[in-house]
């Protein structure tokens, strides 16, 4: 089973990786050999000491080191190095057109951080918050959130994760439209978006009063595009490993979701090649 070929590996994501500063550096083939498990664990969900480590590697290597590895390269940033730089070389791919801003929360069967009790879903959850182009695919996404907390909670810190992201990859943000459901119809919100220059396009909370009271424009045709978002859910959860969160560090469920968006972008750009 093989999420990206090694082509894709080689100069998408290990230009990305750190190595260490002391003792014998990894080579290539090794490496990629590593980022193939780890990605294998990504896409089947199973336990770190499942992985087929045979299938992969014809020297002595134990399951332990791959998790080294992955947690290394997720405290040290790499894996969003790599995603960033992605979206950077390939910006022109995406459709930004309109963009679309939505929450999903993940059960977690662990504890950890960024972990709360979601009582819609009657059990631990973690939230993300998430914005894809007009196609579906995810340009940017938030630090983890305890589920206990609604999307707009501490959404001044939260949407500047956001912005910040699209700014690495050097996406423009200033009039760029946002589609967003009822539950970030908040001042607030709106707020951060026109300091931004960042149009918002969300449905009116009907909490808020009559939408004839409204100063405030909503685009119903434009934000018919927002169903876009759930494909790009529906596409990360074809990795197990992001159905449920058993993860107990937020840095590291971050990173799993940063190697999906890898995996699905880097897929689909090498298809138009």
């Amino acid at each position: 089973m093989s999420v990206l070929s090694e082509s894709i590996i080689k100069s998408e994501i290990l230009p990305h990786l750190s190595v260490g500063k002391r003792g014998k550096r990894l080579e290539e083939a090794l490496m990629i050999r590593i980022v193939q498990l780890i990605l294998f664990r990504l896409k089947s969900g199973c336990q770190w000491r499942e992985l087929p480590m045979k299938q992969y590697l014809d020297q002595s290597y134990n399951w332990r080191s791959v998790f080294h590895h992955f947690n290394k390269w997720s405290k040290d940033g790499s894996w969003q190095r790599a995603w960033i730089a992605l979206l950077a070389k390939n910006k022109a791919r995406l459709d930004l057109s309109s963009a679309q801003l939505d929450g999903s929360q993940t059960p977690c069967k662990r504890g950890g951080g960024a972990v709360g009790y979601q009582s819609r879903k009657a059990s631990m959850t973690s939230n993300m918050l998430f914005i894809s182009d007009s196609q579906g695919v995810i340009v940017a996404a938030s630090q983890p959130q305890a589920g206990n907390h609604h999307d707009v909670f501490d959404i001044k810190s939260r949407f500047g994760e956001l912005i910040q992201m699209l700014k690495d990859a050097q996406i423009e943000v200033e009039g760029l439209f946002l589609n967003a459901d009822a539950g970030f119809d908040c001042t607030e919100l709106r707020s951060l978006c026109h300091a931004q220059g960042v149009i918002p396009n969300f449905a009116f909370n009907a909490r808020k009063g009559s939408k004839l009271d409204r100063e405030e424009h909503f685009d119903e045709r434009l934000y018919q595009r927002r169903t876009v978002v759930e494909h790009a859910f529906a596409w990360l959860d074809a990795f197990k490993a992001l159905l449920i969160r058993f993860e107990t560090t937020a840095r590291n469920w971050f990173s799993w979701n940063i190697l999906g968006f890898i995996a699905i972008f880097a897929r689909k750009t090498a298809k138009k090649l």
